[in-house]
């Protein structure tokens, strides 16, 4: 046996690369984190033959990254979701998401910004009309477990933000500013002043961004927010939506977003890249108010 196979005994990025380095079974990870669990759907996404997703399938079931869960009795049928140790590896493909897009579809620079047209802000476009995956649960800063998603038939805007300031850390605790991080308070702020006007609307509110439960209640209680704000701290809904993200010295941090969600977790409304965060509140208060009275007008 080689010095280079007995190393790659030991090492530990040889033995993921033999579980998932390879280039479908990362897109069928990518795309199962992003709520298609189901094997016809699981095709159709990716385009692939039956044979080699059957493949890939088996490998990682066998390497208990995912599991096999019955969904129908007569046939049987089974969907396919992530194991912890599967969960494990979401961190990884948002990793791949983030460098790409920095260093393959960007110029390199780090920024919590975008262009308005570039490939981030393609795929925060194409999120609507997609469906938010089930089974996702973010604690928040009341202490419960939340869906993102409101309970029908309140429609949701779900505001993704950086990182806002945590209280009794000096500002520049973080290192240097980035372009397009700064404003999380005054957006915090911007969507607490308008929460009585969603509150009448009968629309949700919900914060996101991938600062730990502990940062966001103490910044939650300074600022006293009439609602919640979710922790993505294991970026289990940023890979399930594909989220534009950048990193902060050792953080990875969501860009600035919002999505207008229906009550049947459709994204109707996708605002990205953001510059003005009060018009962008404001457009977002308006476009769930017509869709909520859309809806109602459909109903009756």
């Amino acid at each position: 046996m080689s010095s280079r196979r007995v190393a790659d005994d030991a090492c530990g990025i040889a033995q993921a690369a033999a579980v998932v380095g390879d280039w479908w079974s990362l897109l069928v990870l990518r795309e199962i984190a992003r709520g298609h669990v189901r094997f016809d759907r699981l095709a159709g996404e990716l385009g692939v033959s039956r044979k080699i997703l059957t493949e890939r399938l088996r490998t990682l079931t066998e390497h208990h990254v995912l599991e096999r869960r019955p969904y129908q009795d007569r046939p049987p049928r089974y969907e396919y979701v992530l194991t912890e140790q599967g969960r494990g590896l979401v961190p990884v493909l948002v990793a791949l998401q983030d460098w790409a897009d920095r260093w393959l579809l960007g110029d390199g620079t780090l920024t919590g910004e975008a262009p308005d047209h570039g490939a981030e802000a393609q795929r925060v476009a194409s999120l609507v009309g997609e469906t938010v995956p089930l089974d996702l649960r973010l604690p928040g800063t009341d202490g419960r477990s939340h869906d993102p998603v409101a309970a029908a038939p309140r429609p949701t805007v779900l505001f993704a933000y950086p990182a806002a300031g945590i209280p009794g850390v000096p500002a520049g605790h973080a290192g240097p500013p980035i372009p397009g991080s700064a404003g999380c308070t005054l957006e915090n702020r911007q969507f607490r002043a308008a929460w009585p006007q969603f509150e009448a609307a009968g629309v949700a509110v919900h914060g996101v961004s991938t600062q730990t439960p502990e940062e966001q209640t103490a910044f939650a209680r300074a600022e006293d927010l009439p609602f919640p704000l979710l922790s993505d701290a294991q970026l289990q809904l940023t890979a399930g939506l594909r989220l534009p993200t950048f990193r902060a010295g050792q953080d990875l941090r969501i860009k600035r977003l919002i999505l207008v969600i229906g009550p049947d977790r459709t994204v109707r409304h996708a605002l990205f890249p953001i510059t003005d965060i009060p018009a962008a509140v404001e457009q977002a208060l308006t476009l769930a108010v017509a869709d909520r009275n859309a809806g109602h007008a459909s109903v009756g």
